[in-house]
């Protein structure tokens, strides 16, 4: 099999479940979805409540099936404001089994309190972009437009 064949059955056999944003010092979920905000071809949608801008770091769990097996499955995001890169972010999850199901957390650390800017200045402007690998083979792109609410 080629890479971009590969590659294009590893897509075809993905599938983001669910995923949700807590509050990582409570554990509180302050917002979940169930769409598969890895489809790639259309910019996504999320309505967060604007008090995740207070947390000192969140913890984002995602579910996810794969078909394929994934050697080194990985994601890079980066935050954009008004199109301009703000942050990116790298997380690695590893090895996939083929025909699983996964959880997967990650906490992401807030920048200092006077390092933020407010939610009504964010809220439509924040795209996050979301590129998912198996090593350095690219699986899919996606993007999710950030309203806080």
């Amino acid at each position: 099999m080629t890479d971009k064949a590969k590659t294009q059955s590893i897509l075809d056999g993905f599938k983001l479940n669910w995923m949700n944003l807590r509050d990582a010092e409570t554990g509180r979920i302050l917002w979940q979805s169930t769409d598969d905000l890895s489809s790639p071809g259309s910019e996504h949608e999320a309505r967060v409540p604007r008090r995740i801008l207070k947390c000192r770091s969140v913890s984002r769990e995602i579910n996810f099936y794969s078909k394929e097996h994934m050697d080194k499955f990985r994601l890079e995001q980066r935050v954009l404001f008004k199109g301009q890169p703000l942050e990116e972010w790298y997380f690695e999850f590893g090895f996939v089994i083929p025909d699983s199901t996964n959880t997967w957390q990650s906490i992401i650390e807030a920048a200092p309190e006077s390092q933020m800017m407010p939610a009504n200045a964010l809220s439509g402007n924040v795209v996050i972009e979301t590129v998912f690998f198996d090593g350095d083979a690219e699986v899919s792109r996606s993007k999710v437009r950030v309203y806080y609410i």
